[in-house]
């Protein structure tokens, strides 16, 4: 009787154990999070991106348009010709064309005013081709200038300040053939897709996370995406109409999320699935 009590306890024991230490083991395992994590770190130093950049800062450079003129004077905020870290401040307002820009938009004024390049010509393309990729390559270019600087779009301007509130508006609006909104994915921390943790873009931390990795290199598609192809893709996945490229409403989600990332680290251009 004593030899089984014996063995009962000392089974209990070993079963109790067992669970213990895979509880513990389980607690410890890496998640799926930290696989894509240290995949991104794994291949940081080599990011295509920087093929883009290279491509980009040639542009900036070279005289193109009906008035074969450089984007060397582009006044991207911070004053003519200034990169570094104006991406870091964008969107913002400009008083030449008393309009809220974001970065994409304001190259386009840049181009039209300075080269003598019909928007048209970019608004029209594909992305990826034609005149959108050269302006996509100088959005590589800039946005590398103000990486590990704070995020710090400015919001003083009345003009800014209703940017931001059609931005809110327009990040919780629901609809199309699946009733969603952005918030439907990114109003918790503790959602995610495919794996993936889907960061909460009304939180500062959040916002940072968003904010502050676009414009990326996509893995998967073996492109260099701007925010507004990201934003464009979002609208697809939400199953709305595809918003047309620069327009008022890809701006405003842009100025609110830059707004919600005030203070965080711009890390661009970041490295995505």
């Amino acid at each position: 009787m004593k030899k089984i009590m014996s063995g009962g306890v000392s089974a209990t024991l070993g079963l109790g154990l067992c669970f213990l230490v895979t509880s513990v083991g389980a607690q410890n395992a890496p998640t799926a999070s930290d696989g894509i994590a240290k995949y991104r770190e794994m291949i940081a130093d080599g990011n295509p991106a920087e093929l883009y950049e290279a491509e980009g800062e040639q542009l900036w450079k070279k005289a193109a348009g009906s008035k074969n003129a450089t984007l060397e004077k582009c006044d991207l905020g911070l004053g003519a010709g200034v990169v570094k870290g104006a991406a870091a401040q964008l969107p913002r307002y400009f008083k030449d064309t008393n309009r809220v820009q974001d970065l994409e938009s304001r190259l386009m004024t840049c181009m039209e005013v300075l080269q003598g390049i019909d928007p048209k010509e970019i608004v029209d393309a594909p992305f990826g081709k034609g005149a959108k990729k050269a302006v996509e390559a100088v959005v590589a270019y800039v946005v590398t200038s103000s990486r590990d600087m704070k995020i710090n779009a400015p919001m003083k301007h009345p003009k800014e300040k209703e940017m931001y509130a059609l931005g809110k508006r327009a990040f919780y609006y629901r609809g199309g053939a699946m009733d969603f909104s952005c918030a439907s994915c990114h109003d918790d921390a503790s959602k995610r897709i495919r794996l993936q943790d889907l960061p909460d873009l009304t939180s500062a931390k959040g916002a940072a996370l968003g904010w502050g990795y676009w414009p990326a290199y996509r893995v998967s598609s073996g492109e260099f995406w701007t925010m507004q192809r990201r934003l464009n893709d979002c609208y697809r996945q939400q199953r709305f109409p595809y918003p047309n490229y620069v327009s008022d409403v890809t701006i405003a989600l842009s100025t609110y999320l830059a707004a919600n990332a005030k203070g965080g680290v711009m890390h661009t251009p970041g490295l995505k699935r």
